[in-house]
Formats: structure tokens, C-alpha cells, sequence
């Protein structure tokens, strides 16, 4: 089942939250969509962004290295757990370029995800300058070795997003995104449940070609999804 991931980074407030997650629950209303539905909305909107019937999931943006302790500002992933999530994001380039995250304080990042029994959405993808420079291969086997210790029988959620394309409005070519998609099936190949999404530019009016010319399993969306009726299109509701 293809998979569709709405994450609003740092937007919205719990009004808006109620507000979007009522429109979506209208555009999807009685019907199985037929793909799997995630919103990832800040953490003082969870609440707000779930749903009564269950139509979607919740995932959290980011989650702490530890599990528990002094460490003011972070949340823990038993925390998020109890708030009703169901993924995490771990890995969003934002996350490795404006934080400073790197590849050992990932892995723990993972650690935690899974020992509060959450699904990780990974994210990799390649600067502009990597890419010119033809590191793209290498730069995608790097970061897939961060999950060298993550269980190759529990599900796994990767994402790539080049970082080129992330809200630039510089979409990946169905080329680029589909020899991604090769590779990192093949680094993956040893998992038995996984899913290859794409995610950079994504739009209403590429999303069907890049899903099809590129068999991927889904988008993880950022700034299209901060619409409910942007991303019911993306996902080929409406």
C-alpha cells in the first residue's frame, strides 16, 4: 500500500491543526482511500491532528537520542509513542544540515524509536554540490550504513529526499529519483518490509509520474501537504 506523508514542519497551530485534519477527514470521508495517510504536525499539535477513525497516522518530526533524563527541550520516544504516534521522522536533511546531526547520533536516535515499538522514516539524499560532484552513490551507502544495527526484520520507512530539491520547487527527475530508488532497494535488499518514498518538490501535477515512472511506495511531502486538499490530490483522492 503506497504511503503518503504530510510533514508540516514548523507550521501550524492547534487551531489550524483541527482545522486541516477536519477538511482532510471530509476530502477522504466514508471511503478506504486505499493508500496509508501519515501527518507529521509539530509536537504542541498532536492532539489537534488526530483522527477519531483512524483514516491516518501520526508521525513526530524528530525524536531525542536518549530516553529519558536532563535534557531540556527534547522528547522522548516513549513520550511520543504515548502521544499516539505511529512513525518518527529520523534523518531530515534539515535536521543533518542546520543541527549538526550526524551519522552515530542517528543511529541512537533509531535505537530509541524502535524500543518504544515505532516505525522510523529515514531520510537520505544528496547535496547540489555532491550531486555535481558524482558522490551521489556514495553519499546514499553512507547514510544507509547508519542503520547497520537496526533490526533487518521490523519495518523500516526510507525516504529520499536530495537536499537540492527540497523547497526549492526543484522537483528530481523521474531519472534521478529512479536510479535512487534502485540503489537503495538494492542496499536495502536485505530487509523484509520496506518502503521507498520520495520526497523534494513534490506536487499535485508531478506526483502521479514520479510514483509510476519510478515504482516508488509513496511521498514524504513538506511544504504541498500544508494544504488537506494539496495532498488528498497528491495522493489521487481528488
Amino acid at each position: 500500500m503506497n504511503l503518503f506523508v504530510a510533514n508540516w514542519k514548523m507550521n501550524k497551530t492547534r487551531a489550524q491543526a483541527r482545522a486541516y485534519a477536519l477538511e482532510l477527514g471530509e476530502l477522504i470521508g466514508g471511503r478506504d482511500p486505499g493508500v496509508e495517510f501519515v501527518i507529521a504536525p509539530p509536537f504542541t499539535s498532536l492532539e489537534e491532528s488526530k483522527d477519531s477513525r483512524e483514516r491516518w497516522s501520526l508521525a513526530a518530526q524528530d525524536v531525542a537520542s536518549e530516553k529519558e533524563g536532563a535534557y531540556t527541550g527534547e522528547v522522548s520516544a516513549r513520550m511520543i509513542a504515548d502521544a499516539g504516534c505511529r512513525y518518527v521522522i529520523v534523518g531530515h536533511s534539515e535536521r543533518r544540515r542546520l543541527f549538526g546531526e550526524t551519522g552515530p547520533v542517528l543511529a541512537r536516535k533509531l535505537e530509541r524509536v524502535r524500543e518504544a515499538g515505532l516505525t522510523p522514516i529515514y531520510c537520505v539524499g544528496e547535496t547540489e554540490e555532491e550531486r555535481d560532484g558524482g558522490l551521489t552513490a556514495a553519499i546514499l551507502s553512507a547514510q544507509i550504513e547508519t542503520l547497520v544495527g537496526d533490526p533487518p526484520e521490523e519495518p523500516l520507512v526510507v525516504a529520499y529526499e536530495p537536499v537540492w530539491a527540497i523547497g526549492t520547487g526543484r522537483a528530481a527527475t523521474a531519472g534521478d529519483a529512479g536510479s535512487a530508488r534502485l540503489q537503495l532497494a538494492e542496499l536495502l535488499s536485505g530487509r523484509r518490509n520496506v518502503r521507498i518514498l520520495y520526497g523534494g518538490s513534490v506536487t499535485s501535477e508531478n506526483a502521479r509520474h514520479l510514483l509510476e515512472a519510478c515504482d516508488l511506495d509513496g511521498f514524504l511531502i513538506g511544504g504541498a501537504s500544508l494544504r488537506a486538499s494539496t495532498f488528498a490530490q497528491i495522493a489521487g483522492l481528488v
